[in-house]
């Protein structure tokens, strides 16, 4: 199953000029079920690699430099264990975007704004263990 943005399957040619990443719901039927989660995901990565002995600069300290590289998300199923594990088995999963976003700060902003908007912490559904590092789910 693909990216679905605004109602509609997202491709690659769709990214917008200077989109950054975006923030997004995967919804799983596991178990009779249905279970949720709200993350964030770059597209594109920012490598390091080596230069080669041709290749070195005259400046010797430079041994590295970065290089823009496409990250895979049409293949990417959450950082989640449960959401990894139930793809792994042929779990149907819905990966919905839910904002495009054209900055790395922005991009942080709206994945929390968006997992405190949908109280994540507060309801069981939600498979989000936490937001930020900061604010936990309350153990009953």
């Amino acid at each position: 199953m693909n990216w679905i943005y605004n109602h509609r399957e997202f491709t690659e040619d769709q990214i917008p000029e200077g989109a950054v990443g975006f923030v997004y719901m995967m919804t799983a039927f596991i178990g009779g079920h249905s279970y949720c989660y709200i993350g964030k995901k770059n597209f594109y990565a920012y490598v390091k690699t080596k230069l080669s002995k041709k290749a070195l600069p005259t400046d010797k300290r430079k041994k590295t430099y970065k290089r823009v590289r496409k990250t895979v998300y049409q293949n990417y199923y959450s950082s989640n264990e449960i959401l990894k594990q139930a793809h792994k088995e042929g779990v149907h999963i819905t990966r919905e975007i839910l904002m495009i976003c054209y900055s790395n700060l922005e991009l942080s902003y709206q994945e929390v704004k968006h997992q405190f908007q949908y109280e994540v912490l507060e309801k069981d559904y939600f498979l989000n263990a936490n937001i930020l590092g900061r604010f936990y789910k309350q153990k009953k």
